[in-house]
Parts: structure tokens; C-alpha cells; sequence
């Protein structure tokens, strides 16, 4: 069996990036969040990790030897704003983040480097100077790098929820990269992803409902935490669920019964809402990971993850790059239709 491979994982939150990678075949020696109820929820699952419940400005690798001279540094870092005309100023808190997430190469030299956001922070305009910083930085440490946009519906996940990534890696081992392809030819539906679980009580019609949910669920987006209770993300994304026969103004405790009847209504008032363990299938989590607390910090911790099928399929394709034998091989990172590249 092929050695595992080491990482370290900062803003960690729910575990999503770290479960995907470790499914590719990488181990965790550290993983750091700044929320008690995210280290929370990966101690529960995986009691055997080492969590620091730390936030990332204040992390000195120094302190923890074993994150030192890993394989890889991942990060599923707090997303900046997407809109153009936020820019900059408006990202401040989670720009300081991705530069600090940066940094952290000078100390632990991991031999890749992995950063998922939105796709505005490797395209926007507005973000320029960021990219600029991380370049020059990668460059005078000895990495090369990409920026990829990726569709998680492209690998599985029932929604459609594109992501922003950075990959990194040392010289020797870059021109073996090559970017996840997709997964699936056809995406799954809401209705797909939710029929059993929907006819879990013995609702009636769950299958019903399921047939005219045939459309991939929008963003779920987890929301801020001065933010009230937890619904499924902005005004579009509620009107996008609602055609699809969902009320995303709240969560329901538990799934419709035999009696709930289906008034089948455009007011969304009156359709049924889905419940915080809906929400994580929609984010692909492994059905076995519990998400711990009460439901808001359930619902904000599966709306922030990375989905772990997308983690996999990245981590497999770093980790194929660090064990190829050396850089004889050319590069294709730039030649993957559908992708964005910076080498």
C-alpha cells in the first residue's frame, strides 16, 4: 500500500477539505480553526487528530514541529466578496487570511500548497494586488502555481457551487500536475440528492416532490455569524429553491410525516423546508460525519465547507504530482479545457 501522504490544514472548519483529502490518501498532523464548534465537530469525528482551536494571524508553526516539512498546506479560507464592486476594502478581514495562509510557507516548506475561495479571488480586478503578493511569494520560495475555477456539480455534489483554487507546488514535482477533470457527465438534481431522505418518515409524495426537483440545488451559502437564525443564503438563492418546491426561509427539525399533505403552492410559506442533515448531503458530506451544535452553528459550519468530493479529487491530483519520480515530464496545467491557469 502507497505511503500516505502529510498535510496541514488551516481555517479547517467542519472538516469538508480535510475529509476529501484524506480520501485521496493524505493524513492530517495538524488542523486549525479559530471556532470552538468547528474543532468541535472534526474532534467528534475524528478523535485522533490533532486540532488546534487557534486563530490563523496567531499560528507560529515553530510551536508544532510536526507541521513542519509536510507535503502539502491547505487552507479552505473565508470566501472574499464576490461583487466586483465591494472590492478590496470590504475583504480586508479574509485577504489578511489568505496572505497569512501564504506566509505560513516560509516556516513549514510543505512541498504543495492548496488554497480554496471564490473564483473572484483568482480573476476580479479587485484582487490584483493579492495575486500579485502571492506570486511574488511562490516565486522566491520555488513554486509554481495555477488558479483553477471548478464546478463541485462537475464532481458529484448536488450543487452548483463554483469554487476558486490555488494549487502550488515546488518545481520538481509541478510539471506533473495535472487539474481534476470531472467526475460525472450528468449532475445530480435536488431531488435526486434528497428523495430518500425526503420519504425517510413516510411522506407520500416525497417522491412526488422529488421528480420536479430536477434542477442542481443553488450555492448554499452559510452566512455570517451577527447574522440571525439560519436560512439557505440570499434572496436568489431562496427564489431558486422555491422553484423547485423548498422553502429556504428556515430549517425543519425533521422531514415531512405520512400526514403532511403537499398543497403543491408557489407561496413558499407553503412548501416544505429541508433539515441541517439535507444541507450536508447537498455539501456531499460522508454520511457518517456528524455535524455538532445547535442548528444555526450546524447549518453556518456545512454552508462554509469545501465540499469533500472536490477536496478528493484535488488532493489525488496533487498527491499523483508528488509521487511522479521527477520534472522530465511537460506541464498540462494550462491545457485543461474549462480551466484558468497562472504558471
Amino acid at each position: 500500500m502507497t505511503d500516505r501522504l502529510a498535510f496541514v490544514d488551516v481555517c479547517s472548519g467542519a472538516g469538508g477539505l480535510a475529509s476529501g483529502l484524506e480520501s485521496a490518501g493524505f493524513s492530517p498532523v495538524l488542523l486549525l480553526d479559530n471556532k470552538a464548534q468547528a474543532c468541535e465537530t472534526i474532534r467528534h469525528n475524528r478523535p485522533h487528530w490533532k486540532v488546534l482551536c487557534e486563530d490563523l494571524l496567531d499560528f507560529l508553526p515553530d510551536d508544532h514541529p510536526e507541521s513542519l516539512d509536510v507535503d502539502l498546506l491547505s487552507a479552505g479560507l473565508p470566501r472574499v466578496k464576490s461583487a466586483a464592486a465591494t472590492g478590496r476594502a470590504d475583504s480586508e478581514p479574509e485577504l489578511r487570511l489568505v496572505e497569512a495562509a501564504v506566509l505560513l510557507l516560509h516556516a513549514i516548506q510543505p512541498r504543495a500548497l492548496l488554497l480554496e475561495n471564490l473564483p473572484a479571488l483568482g480573476d476580479s480586478p479587485a484582487y490584483a494586488d493579492t495575486r500579485e503578493f502571492i506570486e511574488e511569494e511562490l516565486t522566491h520560495l520555488g513554486y509554481r502555481s495555477c488558479w483553477l475555477v471548478m464546478n463541485a456539480a462537475d464532481f458529484g455534489v448536488p450543487q452548483d457551487r463554483m469554487q476558486g483554487v490555488l494549487v502550488a507546488i515546488k518545481e520538481p514535482w509541478f510539471n506533473a500536475f495535472v487539474p481534476p477533470v470531472p467526475t460525472t457527465s450528468e449532475r445530480i438534481s435536488l431531488g435526486s440528492a434528497l428523495r430518500r431522505s425526503m420519504g425517510a418518515r413516510g411522506w407520500p409524495e416525497a417522491g412526488a416532490w422529488a421528480d420536479q426537483a430536477s434542477d442542481v440545488a443553488p450555492t448554499l451559502v452559510g452566512g455570517s455569524d451577527n447574522r440571525g437564525g439560519p436560512d439557505v443564503g440570499p434572496t436568489g438563492t431562496k427564489r431558486a429553491f422555491a422553484r423547485m418546491g423548498l422553502n429556504g426561509n428556515a430549517f425543519a427539525d425533521e422531514v415531512p410525516g405520512p400526514d403532511y399533505v403537499w398543497p403543491r403552492s408557489n407561496d413558499m410559506a407553503e412548501m416544505p423546508k429541508m433539515t441541517v442533515d439535507q444541507a450536508a448531503v447537498l455539501q456531499s458530506f460522508p454520511p457518517g460525519w456528524t455535524i455538532t451544535g445547535h442548528k444555526t452553528a450546524r447549518y453556518r459550519q456545512i454552508g462554509h465547507a469545501t465540499p469533500p468530493p472536490v477536496g478528493r479529487a484535488l488532493g489525488e491530483a496533487i498527491a499523483t504530482a508528488l509521487r511522479s519520480p521527477g520534472p522530465s515530464r511537460p506541464t498540462m496545467a494550462h491545457q485543461i479545457a474549462g480551466y484558468t491557469s497562472r504558471t
